[in-house]
């Protein structure tokens, strides 16, 4: 992980030196105030998919949703032991200056210049991000946030209001997608769309519907009503596996997929859990042999979270060399894709906020049709999706949220989308794991030690068991 962290901090210093004329003896080349909005667009979608959607967040959320298992003795973070200082990086480094402090340049030069593109793209991103760091821990800086030069300590918003923040950012982003641009256009500095602002729009679309189903329980709110947003929402978004946010990264040094990067041996032992692997077993599931290696009997074996070490790791299943996974031998996992948003997510919250509206029978369809968008993402055989989708077209009549979440848990291997889902809706049903560090499965990540010493606020106290405002 660290060559890639590397290397991002690469493309930021560059995109902060070297965007002045030359020749302009009145200005001092090596101090720029403004930057192009092609040079902080790559590094912020880099940050974005590498530290963020499978970083460190997504790393630990996998362990504490029971997709990924550590073998090494407890306590760790598999068995929830996480400190203020763990997660330093990810706020003061990853998140606030990295990709905030930047987006927010990008998107105010951006529309300085009437360059709509990048000002849409941008507000796209910030929505994306600012939910990423909302749901990990709550009330965050927002409003204040960015006065540090004025000496202010900036005051936490409330998540609720933080929520309200990222739908009207995302509802700017697709009126500025939508809008004739006088600025330079998207290329190929965008990663995740090479410039199709249409596909932006779906992107922007997609998220609304996520983020109005994450307050489908939140006090105050009311699931049909959110229901209802999400569906008017999806009316615009996603419509196949074409329309799917993601990277694909080169596989050369210092461009792996960062689930390469996570799952090396020097990774610490970084298997699959018997959770996952059982409930794959159990199911008949093709999808298994794509998300997971065998271990080295050639078998599919889970690890048992806080159960002692094995004397050789090598028996567990890792993870799918599609998603990114190492296996000795076979470096193709390096040029693996990550997902920010897939259609097989919008069709499960589609399926959600018609179970909410309109019943289980009407949520039926829509549920199959999720699993299938994913299987066919994965590239499962046609008759062995349909054996599957012929196996597992019931939703629990008592408990039909249950089911759809269950297959959401899979089509969204390694995604943080399963940790919020679990601590909205409950579902899987997860038991906290053998010798465990705390009594509970985490519920939020704790604030950073330095943000603690640097700016004291009284959220700061809050322990990793209590609830976040919109979690079930």
């Amino acid at each position: 992980m660290k060559i890639i962290y590397y290397s991002i901090t690469a493309l930021l210093l560059l995109s902060v030196c070297s965007c002045k004329k030359f020749l302009d003896i009145n200005q001092d080349p090596n101090n720029p105030t403004t930057v192009q909005e092609s040079l902080i667009l790559s590094p912020i979608e880099l940050y974005t998919t590498t530290q963020i959607a499978a970083g460190y967040p997504a790393i630990t959320t996998a362990y504490w949703t029971q997709q990924l298992a550590l073998n090494q003795e407890s306590p760790n973070i598999d068995t929830y032991r996480i400190t203020p200082t763990d997660v330093n990086n990810t706020w003061s480094f990853d998140l606030y200056p990295a990709i905030f402090y930047n987006v927010r340049t990008m998107i105010s030069n951006a529309d300085q210049k009437g360059s709509n593109g990048y000002s849409g793209i941008g507000r796209v991103l910030l929505a994306y991000n600012l939910a990423a760091c909302t749901d990990l821990w709550g009330d965050i800086p927002y409003s204040q946030a960015f006065q540090a030069l004025n000496d202010v300590k900036p005051a936490y918003d409330s998540q609720e209001s933080i929520y309200k923040v990222i739908q009207s950012t995302l509802d700017d982003a697709i009126v500025k997608l939508g809008a004739p641009s006088s600025g330079k256009a998207v290329g190929s500095d965008d990663f995740i769309y090479g410039g199709n602002l249409a596909a932006w729009k779906k992107f922007a679309y997609t998220l609304k519907a996520r983020y109005y189903l994450r307050l489908s329980k939140a006090a105050g709110y009311n699931a049909a009503t959110q229901a209802d947003l999400a569906l008017a929402a999806l009316q615009n978004g996603f419509a196949s596996n074409a329309d799917n946010a993601l990277i694909t990264y080169a596989g050369t040094a210092k461009a792996e997929n960062p689930w390469y990067q996570n799952t090396l041996p020097g990774a610490g032992g970084v298997v699959l859990s018997s959770n996952l692997i059982n409930g794959l077993k159990a199911n008949n599931d093709p999808r298994l042999p794509i998300l997971a290696n065998p271990g080295s009997g050639n078998d599919y074996i889970g690890r048992t979270s806080g159960t002692a070490a094995a004397t050789d790791p090598t028996i567990y299943a890792t993870v799918g060399t599609f998603f990114g996974g190492y296996i000795d031998g076979n470096s193709s996992g390096a040029a693996g894709p990550v997902y920010l948003s897939t259609y097989a997510e919008a069709l499960f919250l589609k399926a959600e906020a018609t179970l909410y509206k309109s019943g289980a029978v009407a949520a039926t369809p829509i549920y199959s049709s999720a699993i299938g968008a994913n299987m066919d993402m994965l590239k499962v055989a046609a008759t062995d999706k349909a054996a599957y989708l012929s196996a597992h077209a019931v939703l629990d009549p008592v408990t039909p949220l249950k089911t759809i979440i269950g297959e959401k848990y899979i089509a969204d291997f390694l995604s943080l989308e399963v940790y919020n889902d679990w601590r909205r809706t409950g579902y899987p049903t997860l038991s906290v794991v053998q010798n465990a560090f705390k009594p509970y499965i985490p519920q939020r990540f704790p604030y950073p030690s330095q943000e603690i010493t640097s700016n004291p606020q009284p959220q700061q106290s809050i322990a990793t068991s209590t609830k976040v405002w919109w979690a079930n």
